[in-house]
């Protein structure tokens, strides 16, 4: 459990610092003041300035003492009578040419996408699980073909017996594959359905171990199929696909690109109705898979992060007053109307929109503690 923490508080640093960054070289690049560059809200730990002046020097760079989150501190972002008018007026991000704004806005999403491509491309490099069907073109350099649990339904029969997700099936109701044939997803979905309820004995290989857990397929697991026999369980064919680093680099942006899609698409749904709220995923349980991808292995703690980070990058970019889409939407505004957008209204909206942002994060963490509280008992 600590451990799991410890990562996460890294992994969620490592992520804010790489957004925080692009902001902040965007904006020195144009001659823009930062004030503060701060890892953690809250009270501060440390501090601490350059000597010298030049492109790092002024700011003031902490560390706070609550570690989730973090700022840059532009001068002028949040516009008032200083930054508009006074003496470093000119130094001021409300003064700059609304390209630039745009540009230092857009930043610290860009940050995030190229720290995600750059693990993914690592991950892809000294070897990471892959689908074969994903990728055929490939297949002369995958190793160690295996079946991977992707998913476990909560409250079934395989999560009350153990079973989890990322676990590597070598057999079901034997020790070993038998010699000389492969498993195939096909063969052991059909297996699970004609056991009738009957013992069934799957062979698993976790973080390097063999072990064995009893359960039994039940009725009644699978919503659309009521009267099949499963466990609850989705599975796939896996391997470890390793490439030499250009062509890691070539497909970690092909899996960004679908990743970005990815999350607009379950946006979508959201907006459409299709997706409720409360399937949101919050800080505790990203936490625990965190931890999960952790136990996994390097290579899939490099891609779960890289995942994350273009999470956080699309999110960003959403226009939503506080939020970095938002601050863009009043500068593309501003640049249509030919006219600025009256300061107390920027910051008023800024101020809604960070307060409703907090009031869904403590609703997503209050369902991530009721779905880690409901599994715990379901055990």
């Amino acid at each position: 459990m600590i451990e799991t923490i410890v990562i996460f508080i890294i992994v969620l640093a490592a992520l804010i610092f790489v957004h925080e960054l692009g902001h902040f070289l965007a904006a020195r690049s144009f001659g823009i003041r930062v004030d503060e560059f701060a890892l953690g809200f809250g009270p501060r730990l440390f501090s601490w300035k350059l000597k010298h002046g030049g492109f790092w020097g002024e700011t003031t760079y902490a560390i706070n003492a609550i570690p989730f989150g973090g700022f840059v501190k532009i001068f002028g972002e949040d516009p008032d009578d200083e930054s508009m008018k006074g003496a470093d007026s000119k130094r001021s991000f409300v003064n700059a040419a609304r390209w630039k704004q745009a540009v230092v806005l857009v930043a610290g999403v860009l940050g995030n996408f190229i720290f995600a491509w750059l693990l993914i491309t690592i991950a892809l490099t000294i070897g990471t699980a892959a689908s074969p069907q994903d990728y055929p073109q490939y297949a002369d350099r995958m190793s160690y073909d295996r079946i991977t649990i992707d998913s476990v339904s909560p409250g079934s029969p395989a999560d009350k017996a153990g079973i989890k997700e990322g676990d590597n099936l070598m057999g079901l109701s034997a020790a070993v594959v038998p010699a000389g044939q492969r498993m195939t997803v096909e063969a052991i979905q059909t297996d699970i359905a004609s056991s009738k309820g009957a013992i069934l004995i799957f062979s698993i290989l976790r973080d390097g171990k063999h072990i064995f857990i009893n359960t039994k397929a039940a009725t009644g697991t699978i919503s659309d199929e009521p009267s099949k026999f499963a466990v609850g369980i989705s599975m796939e064919d896996t391997a470890t696909l390793e490439l030499p680093i250009y062509l890691a680099a070539y497909e970690s942006i092909r899996f960004n690109y679908y990743l970005v899609t990815e999350v607009y698409s379950v946006l979508g749904g959201l907006f459409q109705g299709q997706v409720s709220v409360s399937d949101l995923a919050g800080p505790v349980y990203i936490a625990q898979k965190t931890g999960e991808a952790a136990q996994s292995g390097l290579s899939s703690l490099l891609v779960f992060v890289g995942l994350i980070s273009v999470n956080l990058g699309v999110m960003n970019l959403l226009p939503i007053p506080a939020l970095d889409g938002g601050r863009l939407l009043f500068v593309i505004i501003e640049a249509v109307r030919r006219k600025p957008i009256k300061p107390s209204v920027a910051n008023g909206l800024n101020l809604t929109g960070f307060v409703l942002l907090m009031m869904l994060m403590v609703f997503v963490t209050y369902h991530d503690i009721a779905r880690a509280v409901m599994q715990f008992y379901q055990h």
